[in-house]
């Protein structure tokens, strides 16, 4: 009984959270919103008002360890903090207490698994140079991911990768170079392990 008092409580939690962060965003016109959003805890979101957060049919932004089945360290983190930035979230995609920051453009097609603790960022924060470094936000480079990506936790993935659709990136990788299309990948820096088909 109290297993099902606690359930239905998150629940409400949810439906609440939802309405709470549709309506933070009903009155900016850079954040699209469609239908079917599923908020679980309050993400972290901050949006330039001239860049642009577009998120699609049916997305899970969760932010809870409640009942997620690995360990989560902190919220869903969404930022485009600069002027022309731009993130696509795909529908029916999911993304588990992850960071998305976005200098230039971010996509992310539909349906895929973003776990735990994971990290996209278009751009490395800092030029290498040393005269530059504590001044300058760095080169942003677009990052791409196709639909029905798995991103396993913990893994980074690096300003101006392209993961192809239905591809795997192993838990723990860090992902510097694209991912074609169908294959399984991990390490660091990642590399291709296989075809899925194989």
């Amino acid at each position: 009984m109290v297993i099902n008092s606690t359930f239905i409580l998150i629940k409400i939690r949810n439906v609440i959270n939802t309405i709470v962060f549709r309506f933070s965003c009903a009155f900016r016109k850079n954040v699209k919103l469609h239908t079917g959003l599923r908020i679980n805890k309050l993400p972290s979101i901050n949006v330039h008002k001239k860049a642009l957060l577009v998120i699609c049919d049916n997305v899970l932004l969760n932010s809870s360890n409640y009942s997620y089945h690995i360990n989560m360290h902190s919220k869903v983190k969404i930022m485009c903090d600069v002027e022309g930035a731009e993130i696509h979230i795909g529908k029916n995609t999911r993304i588990h207490g992850s960071c998305i920051h976005a200098f230039k453009r971010i996509i992310i097609g539909n349906d895929c698994l973003i776990a735990a603790n994971c990290q996209i960022f278009d751009s490395n924060g800092h030029n290498s140079s040393p005269n530059e470094r504590r001044i300058s936000n760095g080169t942003a480079k677009e990052i791409k991911i196709g639909d029905n990506v798995w991103i396993g936790a913990n893994s980074i993935i690096l300003p101006g990768v392209s993961i192809g659709a239905n591809s795997i990136i192993a838990a723990g990788s860090v992902v510097n170079k694209s991912i074609p299309a169908e294959h399984i990948a991990g390490g660091n820096p990642a590399k291709l392990i296989k075809r899925i088909d194989e």
